[in-house]
């Protein structure tokens, strides 16, 4: 068993179709913060947008490849099937008021074993989940969209693993990530890190239909916590030793990372916390401009004709729906 453990959740990257769609959703209705504006760095025309609380910290981030024209995605085995946030216990019925209010595809909450849990998805077919949470008392993004703090999502909660055959993931997450059991409900196993708050919990389920198919709704890749480039160095040495196909460390610019698929088939990254999103920006003013790294500043010009405008949203409250 691995002497190190993940401090819990860094972020989801999910993959998404139009880029306005993307930004008014998260922040006009889910009320997150964009916390920064750039670009995949594998595939610079593209954008890839971050969402969080107010300073996007890890364990609050969801982010997305918004690639326009990719076809949609099929949640199923090997891949990431929920994204959960956590909200305040009373507030649970506020948000189902609110998302249909604005016509959004969700379901009536429902008890998952003794916790309430309401599932929606995006525009674009994303599950997500939101999960009523007494115990997790960060601070959500309450800046803008009309939603106070006592009902803003607090940051990520868990997320939902679905696997064909579950015993090699469960080995993975326990023997090599250096997580344990908290429980079993059903075919659904959760795997706790760092204490096993909202924010650091993995749940793994099983399936018997067909495998997923990677598109547009579904997650890209999971990240998790390191909280430096030398605990990170520990991890990569341990993972490659244990036999799997780790990538060399890499500069993500707002923190550094290194990827690996588990057994199943989803794609893990163990990200550092630091340096951050105020890198290249003031706190004020995240998400505002479009930011690239310095190797892609000379291309500024090109990549910025190659990719859509975007209205992104202020401070500025809105009537809330």
């Amino acid at each position: 068993m691995t002497d190190i453990a993940p401090a819990g959740l860094h972020h989801v990257t999910a993959i998404a179709e139009a880029p306005q769609e993307n930004v008014d959703f998260y922040t006009r209705v889910l009320g997150l913060r964009l916390v920064k504006q750039t670009v995949n760095f594998d595939d610079p025309g593209t954008y890839h947008l971050y969402y969080g609380d107010t300073s996007g910290a890890p364990a609050s981030i969801l982010t997305f490849f918004p690639w326009r024209g990719v076809p949609a995605g099929r949640n199923g085995a090997g891949l990431t099937t929920a994204t959960a946030f956590s909200v305040p216990p009373a507030s649970l019925g506020w948000w189902q008021n609110r998302l249909s209010g604005f016509g959004v595809d969700a379901d009536p909450p429902v008890d998952r074993d003794g916790t309430e849990v309401l599932t929606l998805r995006d525009p674009h077919g994303l599950v997500l989940d939101l999960v009523a949470s007494p115990g997790d008392h960060r601070s959500g993004w309450d800046g803008a969209a009309g939603i106070g703090d006592e009902h803003a999502v607090r940051g990520l909660h868990s997320v939902t693993l679905t696997e064909s055959v579950t015993e090699p993931t469960q080995r993975l997450l326990t023997e090599l990530l250096g997580m344990s059991l908290s429980r079993e409900d059903g075919d659904r196993s959760r795997f706790a890190m760092s204490g096993g708050d909202a924010g650091a919990l993995v749940d793994v389920t099983g399936s018997t239909g067909e495998r997923g198919l990677q598109a547009g709704g579904t997650v890209h890749h999971v990240a998790f916590r390191a909280p430096d480039r030398a605990t990170q160095e520990d991890w990569r040495r341990q993972l490659a030793a244990a036999g799997l196909q780790v990538t060399d460390i890499l500069d993500r610019q707002y923190f550094t990372s290194i990827y690996f698929r588990e057994p199943g088939g989803v794609l893990f990254e163990i990200a550092t916390d630091a340096p951050g999103f105020t890198v290249d920006e003031p706190l004020l003013t995240l998400g505002r401009a479009l930011k690239l790294p310095p190797w892609l500043e000379p291309s500024r010009a090109q990549i910025e004709r190659a990719l859509p405008s975007l209205d992104v949203p202020g401070d500025e409250r809105t009537t809330s729906s």
